[in-house]
């Protein structure tokens, strides 16, 4: 079914290259694992013939969601949920350009993109286009955008007014239930932004970011898993702890750097 799904997404004039990302483009996954598969256009695709395609394997589908990139979500006749991603291709390798040619940090995940271009499988690549991409970014970790996420996202955690501690430590005195959820995300972004750049390697993405550094980083603060956990586990049942438990995650990360 996936087979036929692609040979007729890759017979469209518009589709230049699709790619197989997520745990689909690896080999950890099951038959419930999604698929997120990424179509490079040229140009927009009708709805209409994307309704036509995908009419024939999927049993629901949510046409032109926009919430992060432009997509069609769905699920297979099987089951199995999948994400179709439209991109640009020019777009995508610029904005890919930022981080690793021209050393962009950003407030988290920087380098995502990175990651997602060199971790796709290709499906299928008109003109080559996809594959010299990944070969044009799978380069060495350029020193100065480690150092970049470092400094950028180390000021974010603290001793900068607008730094996420101060942010965290006043939300819990006002019980601001939200608030705290809100900005300890953040404080993790920047947290782990800074330990995979720290250990050269590229983001993965949000999901089970404790185990994939245990497994690929080979520096990380110490009690690193532990101080996580207890931090999440007093912030709502023993919030006057807070401030110390943000202190020692950030303490064993400087030493580290």
């Amino acid at each position: 079914m996936i087979n036929a799904l692609f040979e007729d997404l890759s017979s469209l004039p518009q589709v230049e290259a699709i790619a197989l990302g997520g745990s689909r483009a690896g080999t950890c996954f099951d038959e419930t694992s999604d698929f997120d598969i990424y179509l490079y256009c040229t140009s927009p695709i009708p709805e209409e013939t994307r309704r036509e395609i995908l009419g024939k394997y999927a049993s629901y589908v949510e046409y032109g969601n926009h919430f992060w990139e432009l997509e069609d979500n769905g699920t297979f006749n099987n089951g199995v949920d999948f994400d179709l991603l439209f991109r640009n291709l020019d777009d995508f390798t610029a904005g890919v350009a930022n981080v690793v040619e021209h050393f962009q940090a950003c407030n988290g995940y920087t380098t995502c993109m990175w990651h997602n271009l060199l971790t796709c499988k290709i499906i299928y690549d008109r003109d080559g286009r996809l594959a010299d991409a990944k070969a044009r970014f799978h380069v060495p970790y350029p020193p100065q955008l480690k150092a970049n996420i470092i400094h950028q996202n180390l000021r974010l955690l603290h001793d900068n007014l607008p730094s996420y501690d101060g942010q965290i430590l006043k939300a819990v005195k006002r019980q601001d239930e939200v608030s705290i959820c809100h900005r300890t995300a953040a404080f993790m972004e920047s947290y782990f932004d800074i330990l995979w750049a720290l250990n050269e390697k590229t983001h993965p993405g949000e999901k089970r970011l404790v185990s994939l550094c245990q497994e690929n980083c080979q520096i990380l603060p110490e009690n690193f898993q532990e101080n996580i956990h207890i931090l999440y586990r007093d912030l709502f049942t023993s919030p006057e702890n807070t401030q110390a438990n943000l202190a020692k995650i950030v303490d064993e990360l400087t030493k580290v750097l």
